[in-house]
């Protein structure tokens, strides 16, 4: 019985070998066009996040770390700055987020019905700033927000009589400053995926609104907004994501200042790391910070997710 046994397992070990060499020469190019970004996102994102996750549970030394356990996520969360910083991201999230929503769709609503080069003139005009650094940007911003006449916004003020303001070193304005900056730009990207959500939607429905005498409101509250749902959904999440990571603003403009005004959880992480080195604090509040992403996601899914289609 073992004899017999053993030519068989040799036939099915041969029999498993050549198909393996068989799927190899025919699929093997597909996977050696893989492997090379496939190893550069794990040496570069699988392997410096699960590092960091170590990291977060030491005290970081350039000649040696300590292991600490939890003390890193501890101290955050009786760090007064950490709940600073997550009170003004909170707040920039909560200010600029819902609004922005409805000025791109406002704006995709005054370009939709225009002729199709019209369209195509304001789809870039609206998108082509957005690809522009977000540092180019902020300069640009901090001059709009020069404390001296020379600065756009104090011009203006001074035109009409008022005195100028120091919008981003009093601390009652600095965060609002941040917040106007999305309100007058960045828009590009929500204006084109509204159009394009809104050139799917069948016309039918709107003649048949039209029969019904159904009003401009009307059609927006039953029609369009409804369809929309997807990409608006789409819209918040990318946006809340966003948000929460807003760091560019705040480097180069405030600094995090005045009195911590303008600190938001990544200008934080970014403080401890690269200003105190700390980078096992720096670690545990950038995990904070993505559970609280995901968290807040999940929770969008569950309660707006829709399948309309249409």
């Amino acid at each position: 019985m073992t004899t017999s046994a053993n030519p068989g397992n040799g036939k099915a070990k041969k029999y498993s070998w050549s198909n393996f060499v068989q799927f190899f020469k025919d699929y093997g190019w597909c996977y050696a066009f893989i492997a090379v970004p496939l190893l550069l996102f794990i040496f570069f994102t699988v392997y410096p996040i699960f590092m960091s996750f170590i990291y977060s549970f030491q005290k970081y030394g350039v000649m040696g770390s300590e292991w600490i356990g939890l003390e890193n996520y501890k101290n955050l969360l009786n760090n007064d700055i950490f709940w600073k910083a997550m009170k003004n991201t909170v707040i920039y999230t909560v200010a600029t987020v819902p609004v922005n929503i409805i000025i791109t769709l406002f704006l995709a609503m005054m370009i939709f019905p225009l002729n199709s080069k019209s369209q195509t003139f304001f789809k870039a005009s609206f998108y082509l700033p957005g690809v522009t650094s977000g540092i180019t940007m902020s300069l640009i911003w901090l001059w709009i927000f020069d404390p001296t006449g020379a600065g756009l916004f104090n011009a203006i003020l001074g035109f009409f009589g008022f005195d100028s303001q120091m919008w981003l070193a009093n601390p009652n304005t600095a965060l609002f400053s941040l917040i106007l900056m999305t309100y007058i730009g960045g828009h590009g990207t929500g204006v084109l995926l509204y159009l394009a959500a809104m050139g799917g939607i069948p016309k039918s429905l709107y003649e048949a609104a039209d029969i019904d005498s159904a009003s401009w409101w009307s059609k927006l509250k039953n029609i369009t907004w409804p369809l929309l749902k997807p990409t608006t959904l789409y819209m918040l999440v990318m946006g809340i994501i966003g948000s929460f990571q807003v760091f560019e603003q705040a480097y180069v403009m405030t600094q995090g200042g005045p009195n911590f005004a303008t600190t938001t959880i990544a200008y934080l992480i970014f403080d401890h790391a690269f200003q105190a080195f700390d980078f096992g604090l720096a670690a545990a509040e950038s995990f904070v910070l993505g559970f609280i992403i995901i968290v807040i996601s999940i929770l969008q899914f569950k309660f707006m997710s829709s399948d309309v289609e249409y």
